[in-house]
């Protein structure tokens, strides 16, 4: 009888310890987790999204701007077959103010976001600019099954004008999203030059609002608010009155310009051509357009500054002539040009047919001849060519505040060797040491090292004052770069200078020209034909990089012009031109 009672006293026990345990349980440790899940049921986070900041030029003008409108949004759960014809009039109701819009398609578009899960309202419209809108606001927002939000639009109200280096935004993909939570709020993200390289700084940072509502969802109270960030404009260096001029004496033409401060990087003016207009990204591009833009020979879509690669032609031989000077060649070498140079079964012929006769570095400089750097590179080797070269800024990113920049190519042993398997000859180290061959840059890195000539030092182009970094120095003698900037001077300014007959600026200029070939020259042809006698595509590219004022350097004009043959012909105008422009601005300044 004792063991019975215990038992059940032990049972009892067990029962009440268990009891006990699960009432301390609920009351006390799940007091926080149940606490959460109260305030998950009357506070209701709303999250603000800023407004994409501006990007405007070096005085303000506007160069990416938001345009207001309305985006049209439709009550959730209505995609089923019940609620079927419900949808079909709300639908109608919409098209019935907007026209423009598909029917079966803004139902598409709604069903593929509604799910049960899903209690917000769905856009089915993104925008409608505000004046179109307007009159039709109180019909649609009467309707309680629509909802009516501002909206806004990516305009870029100069339209073509520096077009690659604004870039453009677009709806966000899913991969976006992934990289990137803000997107998801605002639909769009950057995808191209300023827009995507500094979409953190433009997008800004999410405000938010916390609610406390009743059972109906309606808010009683605020309970916590911060405001989105409204500081995500940014101002750039390109002063739009020098692209637009830019634009205006380049017409008709293909290629690149650049203009940058030969001291700190700054870029005044960058443009690719032929150009195009960014809003046609912004509003969505149709087939048709973007066919006829990707079929177009001329290639607008690319950014000819940072992803045009090209033959330096003869505006590599400063870097060249440095090289030489820096790996031992002394400074009074010479060389009789007699036309051409033999080695092996094939002759390397200098552009002047008939010779130089003894050239000098600065003669050589200013009269573009071959043959000069052909014996020259001999004495040295492609090795000591492309670590001078590299030094300059050859074979790598310039660092330019854009996306996906081309590093080129700085060819030597090693680079022919892992890429091609190949040895080296000695007849490319004598096509690399006049910019043709394997080598291939891009004009933002032409304008650089025509900076470092001009300087001293290297800079970091950049739009951007976040993107700045002071310039660098490179260990070579000053005194090699004074002869280097004489040979430039000839090149503007002596009788058999190669751009003295097209150079015109009030503004004393140093230069080099350049012919960067685009088909090769058979040996078995003893007169080359003119540029002007070759099919279009078949010219060479003309290239003049330059600075100035001579005697207190203080910009750099860099022009590529595609298939314009001589680079002084083709380009000193234009060289002339923009540096006359950038005095009428005020940019060029007297020597103190």
């Amino acid at each position: 009888m004792n063991i019975r009672l215990t038992l059940i006293f032990l049972i009892i026990l067990g029962i009440m310890i268990t009891l006990l345990s699960r009432v301390y349980f609920l009351s006390i440790k799940s007091n926080t987790y149940y606490e959460e899940l109260s305030k998950n049921n009357y506070i209701k986070k709303i999250n603000k999204v800023p407004i994409r900041g501006m990007i405007e030029d070096r005085n303000g003008e506007k160069l990416a701007i938001n345009e207001m409108g309305f985006s049209i949004l439709v009550k959730p759960h209505l995609s089923s077959y019940k609620h079927k014809e419900k949808l079909e009039q709300i639908m109608d109701s919409i098209i019935k103010e907007f026209p423009q819009f598909e029917k079966d398609k803004l139902i598409k578009d709604y069903k593929r976001e509604d799910s049960s899960y899903n209690h917000d309202f769905i856009s089915v419209v993104d925008y409608i600019p505000y004046k179109e809108f307007f009159p039709k606001y109180t019909i649609l927002s009467s309707k309680e099954d629509i909802k009516i939000e501002s909206s806004t639009k990516r305009y870029y109200p100069q339209k073509e004008l520096a077009s690659h280096i604004i870039g453009y935004v677009g709806k966000a993909s899913k991969l976006d999203i992934l990289n990137n939570e803000l997107s998801t709020y605002n639909g769009i993200i950057g995808k191209n030059g300023l827009e995507k390289f500094y979409n953190s700084k433009l997008q800004g940072e999410m405000g938010y609002k916390d609610v406390k509502v009743n059972a109906l969802n309606q808010e009683i109270e605020i309970l916590n608010e911060k405001p989105a960030s409204i500081d995500n404009n940014i101002q750039i260096s390109l002063d739009i009155r020098l692209q637009k001029y830019i634009q205006e004496v380049f017409t008709g033409k293909s290629g690149a310009v650049v203009v940058m401060n030969a001291n700190n990087g700054e870029l005044l003016a960058s443009a690719s051509f032929p150009e195009f207009d960014n809003n046609i990204f912004a509003r969505g591009i149709s087939v048709k357009e973007w066919n006829e833009m990707r079929n177009d020979f001329n290639h607008p879509f690319t950014n000819k500054i940072i992803n045009g690669l090209y033959p330096p032609g003869s505006v590599i031989k400063m870097g060249v002539a440095l090289a030489f000077l820096d790996n031992g060649v002394k400074e009074n070498f010479t060389v009789n040009c007699s036309g051409s140079l033999t080695i092996g079964n094939r002759n390397f012929r200098c552009w002047k047919s008939t010779g130089h006769g003894v050239v000098t570095f600065r003669r050589a400089i200013a009269e573009s001849c071959d043959d000069f750097f052909y014996k020259g590179s001999l004495k040295i080797g492609i090795n000591k060519i492309s670590h001078t070269l590299d030094k300059l800024g050859f074979g790598q990113q310039t660092g330019v505040d854009q996306i996906n920049e081309f590093v080129g190519v700085n060819p030597n042993k090693e680079w022919k060797e892992n890429k091609y398997k190949q040895p080296w000859y000695v007849g490319e180290t004598v096509i690399t040491s006049i910019g043709q061959g394997n080598m291939l840059v891009t004009p933002l890195q032409i304008a650089r090292y025509t900076s470092y000539i001009a300087t001293g030092k290297l800079p970091k182009p950049h739009f951007y004052k976040a993107n700045y970094e002071e310039p660098k120095a490179v260990d070579i003698p000053s005194e090699y770069l004074d002869i280097i900037r004489k040979g430039m001077y000839d090149v503007s300014y002596a009788p058999k200078g190669t751009a003295s007959r097209h150079i015109s600026s009030k503004i004393t200029i140093a230069s080099k020209t350049g012919t960067a070939q685009v088909v090769s020259i058979p040996q078995a042809e003893k007169v080359r034909m003119k540029e002007s006698e070759l099919q279009y595509y078949e010219r060479s590219h003309a290239w003049l990089t330059t600075y100035g004022p001579f005697e207190n350097p203080q910009y750099v004009v860099t022009i590529i012009e595609e298939h314009g043959g001589h680079g002084g012909e083709a380009a000193g105008e234009i060289a002339s031109k923009i540096y006359d422009k950038l005095d009428e601005l005020g940019y060029i300044k007297p020597k103190e």
